[in-house]
């Protein structure tokens, strides 16, 4: 102890009228830990304010916008029969603020209940202490469609860049679902096409990259705005010139003496980058290390 067990699968909800989109439906996927702990008043409360810290740092780590979420406590008349306690961590939805993640402290009823149903003794021996007992649970719970519709609404933005209107989505790196996108400047030059490849196919070893050519730079800048692609590398001139005297790189693009344009999708500001420093940089911006 502690020992925690996660899980994810189908749940379903006995009801007629679902609701406000994705929000609320009669079968959803639900994400969920049993977190066995020591019994004891002095046990659970600081494991349980624990947890609650962690899902929240958990929900601010993959984009969620702390602005949004706030705090819901159940009052003690308001608890499930067999509940210690029990937080929700609530976000303001287009249709107002309701429950995105629950953290409930549920005593030993859960394996207690088990093991009378079953026969079969569900208590854990200790070594350390030489104590048996029936191991508490707090149990952090959240629905994957309403997580991602929280996701959703802490991406969606509108801003203004270069007096024209901009749609784009926010997604923190880690959940975007195309990390990168590899542009040629232009599709009429061989060897530009023939790099920009190159990168792309290195890149896509690791993640899910988007490859495009049409249109002008700026119009393919912005549908991977709305996509929420949080990086775009352009192949240019300037990089082909500089690979010349060079040979093909490998994925950490340590024999490409070039360099490349990247754009940064909240900021629009783009950067030349060595080939040889393309894939390091990108991996510490999208997986942190």
């Amino acid at each position: 102890m502690p020992f925690g067990i996660a899980q994810v699968g189908k749940a379903f909800r006995n009801e007629i009228t679902p609701r406000n989109f994705i929000f609320r439906s009669r079968e959803f996927e639900q994400m969920e830990i049993e977190y066995f702990i020591e019994p004891g008043d002095d046990v659970w409360p600081e494991q349980h304010k624990q947890w609650i810290e962690n899902m929240r740092s958990w929900l601010v780590g993959i984009g969620l916008r702390e602005e949004l979420m706030g705090y819901e406590v159940h009052a003690s008349d308001k608890l499930a029969h067999y509940a210690r306690a029990c937080t929700d961590i609530s976000f303001v939805f287009p249709f107002g603020e309701q429950e995105l993640l629950g953290v409930a402290a549920r005593g030993n009823f859960d394996l207690t209940a088990h093991g009378e149903a079953s026969g079969k003794s569900l208590e854990y021996f200790c070594e350390a202490s030489k104590a048996k007992y029936v191991p508490h649970v707090i149990e952090p719970s959240c629905g994957v469609d309403r997580l991602f519709l929280a996701l959703l609404t802490s991406a969606y933005c509108e801003d203004e860049v270069g007096g024209e209107k901009r749609t784009l989505l926010k997604f923190h790196p880690s959940v975007a679902p195309i990390k990168v996108a590899v542009f040629p400047l232009v599709k009429n030059k061989p060897e530009i096409v023939a790099l920009a490849k190159e990168i792309h196919a290195n890149l896509a070893k690791r993640y899910n990259v988007a490859y495009d050519t049409a249109g002008a730079i700026g119009r393919r800048y912005r549908r991977m705005d709305e996509a929420g692609t949080p990086f775009c590398v352009t192949v240019d001139f300037d990089s082909v010139a500089d690979t010349e005297e060079g040979g093909q790189g490998g994925e950490d693009g340590a024999e490409f003496p070039g360099t490349v344009t990247v754009r940064d999708r909240d900021s629009t500001e783009q950067k030349r980058v060595p080939i040889s420093e393309l894939y390091s940089m990108l991996s510490k911006e999208i997986d942190g290390f």
